[in-house]
């Protein structure tokens, strides 16, 4: 083989293998979620990485992060907007604008929480034939085999699966958010505009510790948080 050949190798090689090694690395990735033409940010929409599975709730103030690599595609579902999915393609800041789902028949209810909300849902899946939301137990496949057949390949039950997963983070992120809300945060402690979203972004506590929380418990997360925070900022 020629020098000039083995050089070109050489470099071609180097390329693909730094190329293999960026797609590969998992990176934190955030990103903002705005309406289309309108300019308003969007909270509690769910963000998935479709490779991974990994899902996280955008914020109050349209924010999220989320665990990611090049590569990756995320899906955004939020009601009453249409499903997006958007590709990583870097590890910068993302923003993402979301449409109105026009084919979606509007709903007003008054006086319901929530969960009210989403349990009057979760009975029209019931009420279209999805009895286990996708997830038929072993013994439906003895007793009822094609109920349970259905409810795994169907498209209401598939719907219905995803809304399960849907639901089931909406309640994690409605019991943080009790705790853990712009109210709360700027009633104990002076932050506010751009130094309150970042402190909302960065220290968001998990569900897995403020399901165990008592109102006192969050006062303190937030103001030993606020603590942290203030130090980080004067150590720039």
């Amino acid at each position: 083989m020629r020098p000039n050949c083995l050089y070109i190798s050489l470099i071609i090689l180097l390329f693909l293998s730094s190329v293999s090694v960026s797609f590969g690395q998992t990176y934190l990735i955030g990103g903002v979620l705005k309406e289309k033409d309108a300019n308003v940010r969007i909270a509690e929409a769910q963000i998935i990485n479709q490779r991974t599975g990994l899902s996280v709730s955008s914020s109050g103030l349209g924010l999220f992060q989320i665990k990611a690599a090049i590569g990756d595609t995320l899906l955004i579902i939020k009601r009453e907007y249409s499903d997006f999915t958007a590709a990583v393609t870097t590890t910068k800041d993302m923003i993402i604008y979301l449409s109105r789902d026009r084919n979606l028949k509007e709903v007003k209810i008054y006086g319901q929480s929530k969960k009210a909300e989403l349990d009057d849902i979760k009975r029209e899946y019931r009420n279209k034939g999805s009895f286990y939301q996708g997830k038929p137990p072993f013994l439906a496949f003895i007793f009822k085999p094609l109920t349970a057949v259905y409810e795994l390949f169907g498209r209401t039950p598939r719907n219905a699966r995803r809304f399960g997963r849907y639901y089931e983070n909406e309640m994690q992120q409605t019991l943080i958010d009790r705790f853990f809300n712009e109210d709360i945060i700027q009633r104990n402690t002076d932050l506010r505009e751009k130094d309150l979203e970042d402190f909302m972004l960065n220290y968001r506590p998990e569900y897995e510790n403020a399901k165990k929380w008592a109102d006192y418990d969050a006062l303190k997360y937030i103001k030993d948080s606020y603590k942290k925070y203030t130090d980080t900022l004067r150590k720039k």
